[in-house]
């Protein structure tokens, strides 16, 4: 049952991804988007983690959607989300680098600029994300809230900022 609840909103999730990309003229994205949740190492922790006995422990979702997750309490979905994350290009984490500790870079943090169809998508993905899961506020309210907790290089930032607060949201 936990799995064809979760094969459903993966459907409805990527169909409401699909049709912001349309209006991106994105087509290619929106067909491809979040195909790695398909895979066996992402599937089954989702399905796990959101439909299973113990859905949603260690996680809270806020008025927006916002889901934060209990990162303390390590957990196969925590593995499965750093696979999507680094997989898939529009989400801003695949454009993070932890650099190494050494004498010159001490683990500092490099954030590179994601390409337009990358950034766009992510945009798509929030907007679809929303749709799916029901929620009543928008991606502006969302960024408004959660923007500034990501780690996004300034170009991103810019550009996110203008579609999001100066545009339709």
């Amino acid at each position: 049952m936990k799995y064809r609840r979760y094969l459903n909103y993966v459907f409805k999730h990527r169909w409401f991804v699909f049709l912001e990309c349309c209006k991106m003229r994105l087509y290619w994205r929106g067909i491809v988007h979040d195909l790695s949740k398909f895979l066996p190492d992402e599937f089954f922790p989702y399905a796990d983690y959101f439909f299973g006995q113990h859905a949603g422990q260690g996680s809270v979702r806020d008025e927006t959607g916002y889901h934060s997750i209990d990162y303390d309490q390590v957990s196969e979905f925590h593995f499965a989300w750093f696979l999507h994350q680094k997989r898939n290009k529009h989400h801003w984490q695949w454009w993070v680098l932890v650099r190494d500790a050494d004498d010159f870079h001490k683990g500092e943090t490099m954030i590179f600029d994601m390409p337009p169809r990358y950034r766009k998508e992510m945009l798509c993905d929030w907007r679809g994300a929303s749709k799916a899961q029901g929620f009543k506020s928008n991606t502006k309210t969302w960024y408004l809230k959660n923007g500034r907790k990501l780690k996004l290089h300034p170009n991103t930032r810019k550009w996110l900022d203008d579609q999001i607060l100066e545009k339709r949201g």
